[in-house]
């Protein structure tokens, strides 16, 4: 990797996705005094125009549109030293996988970075202070992500478990949902901390099974999200849980918010995958069902409460 072409007054970044998520990652970068390039489905300038000789491709597009940027960018000859770096949270409907993976087979010759970590994007829009994590298995390649955010209002860490930062701030969205439910009952503190306790270890158990590192969830890309978004009513899909308490319908709470509450879509995956590799994700499961109206939000509790007696940890 020639560090050369990196300096700061030479690079150029591409974001793809103007949402509230594309447009806080690019105050960040542009403040640091980084020449960006913003493209969305309404920009003026064609994706063609916009990553050309980009050094760094950034993606903050939803799950569902990855695929559909991905085979536009595939038209495009892009350099086998342009960095890629994810930050969409999300599982893929078609195959599982992550947006991560989606992006190295797409591109195998291309260095893949991902970014996560407890990052409410109107938060960072008004410059309350912030940490995320950049992931990747290529050395220095995360360092220079690193030094494009790096801020005295947004610190970053390196990592070099991309699966299990990518993973960490995809199942917690789950978990945020459970999360939600758990407020709108209005259940208590008690609940709500086994709550994220369990789900931290059914992330854990996932994210293992995976093929990611074990301490990666107990970081910022895991617990620290996990944290942010099983609290904070700026979480879409803490929305989701808490509206559904309060008696509204999947489809009227979808329409009306802003953005997309990936978890919605990650509990449909996650749950398919982890019954045909017997993975235990019981409060996944109650989401699933409670997502596809089997129960109500007072019957999952019900059950989780019923649940056989066990060791915490086996």
């Amino acid at each position: 990797m020639n560090e050369e072409r990196y300096c700061h007054s030479k690079i150029s970044m591409a974001i793809l996705g103007t949402g509230a998520w594309g447009s806080a990652l690019s105050t960040l970068a542009a403040a640091n005094g980084y020449h960006i390039k913003l493209w969305s489905r309404r920009s003026c300038q064609t994706l063609t125009e916009v990553v050309k000789d980009a050094d760094i491709i950034l993606s903050a597009v939803s799950m569902k549109g990855v695929r559909d940027i991905i085979s536009q960018l595939q038209l495009v000859k892009i350099s086998p030293k342009t960095i890629l770096v994810t930050a969409t949270k999300g599982l893929d409907p078609q195959t599982t996988c992550t947006p991560s993976q989606i992006w190295q087979k797409a591109f195998l010759k291309n260095p893949v970075v991902v970014l996560s970590g407890p990052n409410l994007s109107k938060e960072i829009q008004k410059g309350l202070p912030a940490a995320t994590v950049v992931a990747s298995k290529i050395d220095g390649v995360a360092e220079m992500v690193q030094l494009i955010f790096s801020s005295y209002r947004f610190r970053v860490y390196t990592n070099h478990d991309p699966l299990g930062v990518e993973l960490g701030g995809t199942l917690k969205n789950v978990i945020a949902i459970a999360a939600g439910v758990c407020d709108g009952l209005e259940l208590g503190t008690n609940a709500k901390a086994a709550l994220v306790t369990r789900g931290l270890a059914e992330m854990v158990r996932v994210g293992v099974d995976w093929g990611a590192q074990q301490d990666t969830f107990y970081g910022l890309s895991g617990l620290g999200d996990l944290l942010a978004t099983c609290n904070s009513p700026l979480s879409r899909n803490y929305q989701v849980g808490y509206q559904l308490a309060s008696g509204k319908k999947l489809s009227e709470i979808i329409e009306n918010l802003e953005g997309t509450a990936e978890g919605v879509n990650t509990t449909q995956v996650l749950v398919r995958r982890a019954r045909v590799q017997k993975i235990s994700i019981p409060i996944a499961e109650q989401v699933h069902r409670l997502l596809q109206a089997e129960i109500s939000p007072q019957q999952a509790l019900w059950e989780l409460m019923q649940r056989d007696v066990k060791a915490e940890y086996e």
